[in-house]
């Protein structure tokens, strides 16, 4: 459910519900995304993923960065709601790439 700042319902027909959380077009640099790293074995067979979550910005940025990590890194892989998987402990290397890259990474969990 959509949250329109207590509005459940208006019997106005003139109201228009103005959205003040509107996405700013200003995409944030690389310097500015904080990004965490993370090895992941939950629910997924006992595989092992390494996880980059906090990503902030566009889906077809998102799905870039991952083809460029799953390819240095030479595994398959996938990207969507704002987090990268990448199969098997690759979390040193992504680190180390993202990094070169220019985003803030850290080595999260465990």
């Amino acid at each position: 459910m959509n949250d329109f700042g207590g509005i459940m319902y208006s019997t106005d027909p003139s109201f228009v519900y103005e959205d003040h959380q509107t996405e700013s077009d200003e995409q944030l640099s690389n310097k500015q995304q904080d990004l965490r790293v993370t090895l992941d074995r939950k629910n997924r067979g006992g595989k092992a993923v390494t996880l980059i979550t906090g990503y902030l910005g566009k889906d077809e940025e998102l799905q870039t960065l991952a083809k460029f990590l799953k390819s240095k890194c030479g595994v398959g892989g996938a990207a969507k709601d704002g987090e990268i998987l990448i199969q098997g402990d690759f979390r040193d290397k992504v680190i180390l790439m993202l990094q070169k890259e220019g985003y803030k990474a850290k080595k999260s969990g465990g």
